[in-house]
């Protein structure tokens, strides 16, 4: 999850959409990065379709844009009907509004839950021993077995690179090591799983993670596309922002594009609102 960059307002509405089909209204990575073929399917786990064209909707449930076969969805919401459903865990800071033990949460000089400061109403989870990885996972569980239960075929577990805003009380590898156990909770419940972001992880996701694919945000904003690609290969599906784009919709289609493989890759409004919504912006390149 992105820290919002505040509205701008929606000025790239007028740009041209030359490239791109619209449904409504320096490689940033690692230095070395294996080849770009992804791990081979867990049994029993369905991965999506490469090349897929999907949307984006943890704003709400919105009625499937034309030709999209890929759905990710809040957990919350039921999967949309008739395509490859993937579901959105809160699965390394709290869900808003939800209560966790203070115990479990990374906490302050004066004991206060830290915050996380592009998301004012959510906690990071303290990753930084193996009992409380554990503790945390478990309580996540639920959660899990009931993206299986809804119909979802994979789930992608939000802020992976909270260590980043920990104040050092965790790493990467604390990270790395709690991820691995919502994966294989997440596997053994018969759900694909994805890497949510944090490019500069390499093939760490794949290989000892054990992530199937990706779902990055703003991949081409931050020039980081080939860093996933060259790890998931074309299982990449990737979000771009109308208020932080790299050019046009058009340029940025067409260099998402350019890349084999190339990510699968739509343009959003911020707050991902659903399409009724005046707000509502969707485009697929």
């Amino acid at each position: 999850m992105r820290a919002p960059l505040g509205l701008v307002g929606l000025v790239v509405l007028g740009l041209a959409l030359a490239g791109c089909t619209s449904a409504g209204a320096g490689d940033g990575g690692p230095a070395e990065r294996a080849s770009a073929s992804a791990a081979p399917a867990v049994d029993g786990v369905e991965l999506p379709p490469e090349g897929a064209r999907f949307d984006y909707q943890l704003g709400g449930a919105s009625t499937v844009p034309d030709g999209a076969t890929v759905v990710a969805r809040d957990s919350t919401d039921d999967p949309a009907e008739g395509v490859y459903g993937i579901c959105y865990v809160n699965g390394f800071q709290t869900q808003p509004g939800v209560e966790w033990p203070t115990d479990l949460l990374v906490r302050t000089a004066d004991g206060e839950p830290l915050v996380d400061p592009g998301w004012p109403d959510e906690h990071l989870f303290d990753l930084s021993t193996e009992a409380v990885r554990q503790a945390v996972a478990e309580r996540q569980a639920s959660t899990i077995d009931g993206c299986a239960d809804s119909g979802y075929r994979a789930v992608e577990f939000d802020n992976l690179d909270s260590w980043t805003r920990s104040d050092g009380a965790f790493g990467e590898d604390d990270a790395v090591a709690y991820a691995t156990l919502l994966v294989a909770r997440a596997h053994a419940a018969g759900l694909a799983t994805a890497q949510k972001n944090t490019a500069d992880l390499g093939t760490r996701g794949r290989d000892e993670v054990g992530y199937d694919f990706a779902v990055t945000e703003e991949c081409d904003r931050y020039d980081e596309c080939a860093a996933y690609t060259d790890v998931y290969g074309g299982l990449v599906f990737d979000v771009e922002y109308t208020d932080d784009l790299r050019g046009a919709v058009a340029t940025v289609c067409a260099r998402v594009d350019a890349l084999d493989p190339a990510p699968s890759t739509i343009v959003r409004d911020r707050d991902l609102v659903p399409a009724t919504d005046p707000a509502h912006v969707y485009t697929a390149c």
